[in-house]
């Protein structure tokens, strides 16, 4: 079978094709869409049907600066699995479908979230987990507690410990939930950074997911975002 036809041919004028010519967008070969949950309503992940689509101006950059837009390791740490979008979209259901012990997260800042991300996510940047920039030991707790479901031990003594850079030594991760955490893409450190602090602290790195593509690698397929 020619290439052309089994791949369709290439445009290279830059010029939109006739629209009768368009051919099916699916997210797979047997995977259209999918429905999960987004802010308490069904929402439907598909890719851009419009064969012509490109990518966002935000997402059009090949050589930001670096630093700090370097770019990060397939393996971010030991133990710590680096997943795909067709990964990242099965946890987007599981989530969707009620697993309680799950949460995706988005690790940019309020600047970035603001412009979009992924539905069915929830912001937590990693300034609210680095004591490089002065995140305070309750601020951090909290998080942990309300997002994560990490229990404390101690409560009285959390200032001591985080003083002394010891808080994951009266964190109890039993019921920790799996992490799934992304940010812009293979060239933000932001997940990276909120990845590093949760091992620093004692959290289980199996209990933690790497969607390294992030933002770039979701709009470059042509998935939606929401503001």
């Amino acid at each position: 079978m020619a290439f052309s036809k089994l791949f369709g041919s290439l445009n290279l004028s830059g010029k939109k094709t006739d629209s009768t010519n368009f051919r099916p967008v699916a997210i797979t070969r047997d995977l259209d869409r999918v429905t999960i949950q987004h802010e308490g309503k069904p929402f439907e992940i598909f890719r851009d049907k419009d064969n012509d689509a490109v990518v966002p101006a935000m997402y059009a950059k090949t050589s930001r600066p670096c630093p700090p837009f370097c770019v990060q390791p397939m393996v971010i740490a030991e133990g710590v699995e680096t997943i795909g979008e067709l990964e990242f979209i099965d946890y987007l259901v599981q989530k969707s479908e009620g697993d309680e012990q799950l949460a995706i997260i988005d690790s940019r800042t309020t600047d970035w979230v603001l412009v979009s991300t992924i539905p069915g996510t929830i912001n937590v940047p990693w300034i609210s987990l680095s004591r490089e920039v002065g995140v305070t030991a309750n601020k951090m707790v909290e998080v942990l507690k309300t997002k994560f479901g990490v229990k404390v031990t101690n409560e009285d003594a959390v200032e001591a410990f985080f003083d002394e850079d010891k808080l994951g030594d009266i964190l109890d991760f039993s019921e920790a939930k799996m992490l799934v955490l992304y940010c812009n893409g293979p060239w933000c450190e932001q997940s990276p950074i909120n990845i590093r602090s949760l091992l620093h602290l004692g959290y289980p790195a199996e209990k933690i997911k790497y969607f390294r593509d992030g933002m770039q690698g979701w709009v470059g397929l042509g998935f939606p975002t929401v503001p």
